[in-house]
């Protein structure tokens, strides 16, 4: 069964999890076809990607059926191998999403738990609607956050926050998911919101998206003189660009430029 579908369209990359009658929950199939779209769209020439779940809920979390096979695997075997870099390949289902060289909107509703909030903090920008919960799950199950949310949720949240949603596993409104960084903003229709704004993003020089996302990591990730260096670098390589040079024009003439 298809766990995921992908639609280009405008520049727009359209990722929709698939598995709706499962509230998109993640099982072998479903964490391979996540990974493997990631992979496809940062080899397209896609300027967005907008990210979202059929059905109920944007992902619910590991498939129960998942939490079976664990009494039976050898979790060194599992886990501790770096099948992508510096991650396995249930990490890479959230970390694919920050390699991918464009910005990544994640339309979310419904049930957003465990590795369901971890694939969402992936995106670059994560819009809600206010009736979505959210909830870093693991420890109920007797495990830790495990699939990259202990790299990008110290960017995005207060040190006690973390800890509370870590320790507690408890579902937090959107709206309180708003206040303590998880979530961008709040839409009743966080799709179209979504849409939206990629359609906004992928109007801009294509070089720069690129170069603005590859400077955001270099800024969370490095010190003062490698982040300097990384903006004279990235400006100095779009200086003169024909995009560059599009948007210059345009702007004098007082019009908006055009990218097809």
């Amino acid at each position: 069964m298809a766990r995921l579908a992908i639609e280009y369209q405008d520049h727009i990359a359209k990722v929709t999890l698939t598995r709706g009658d499962k509230m998109n929950a993640l099982d072998d199939a479903m964490f391979e076809a996540i990974v493997n779209a990631g992979q496809e769209v940062a080899a397209s020439d896609a300027r967005a990607v907008v990210l979202s779940g059929e059905g109920k809920s944007f992902c619910a979390g590991l498939d129960l059926a998942s939490f079976a096979k664990l009494g039976q695997i050898d979790p060194q075997a599992w886990l501790m191998e770096r099948t992508h870099g510096d991650t396995n390949l249930l990490q890479e289902m959230s970390l694919v999403w920050r390699r991918v060289p464009v910005p990544v909107i994640a339309a979310l509703h419904g049930a957003v738990y465990g590795g369901g909030l971890q694939l969402a903090l992936g995106a670059d920008i994560r819009i809600a609607a206010p009736d979505t919960k959210l909830s870093l799950m693991e420890l109920k199950w007797g495990l830790v956050p495990d699939l990259g949310g202990m790299v990008l949720l110290p960017h995005l949240v207060r040190s006690d926050v973390l800890r509370q949603l870590t320790y507690t596993a408890r579902p937090i409104p959107a709206e309180q998911g708003e206040r303590w960084g998880l979530v961008t903003s709040l839409a009743d229709n966080p799709l179209a919101e979504a849409i939206e704004l990629a359609t906004e993003i992928a109007r801009k020089s294509p070089s720069a998206i690129r170069a603005a996302k590859r400077l955001i990591e270099v800024a969370e990730s490095k010190g003062r003189s490698d982040v300097l260096l990384a903006e004279s670098s990235e400006s100095a390589g779009l200086i003169g660009k024909a995009d560059q040079m599009e948007v210059v024009a345009a702007r004098m003439q007082g019009r908006a430029p055009t990218f097809k």
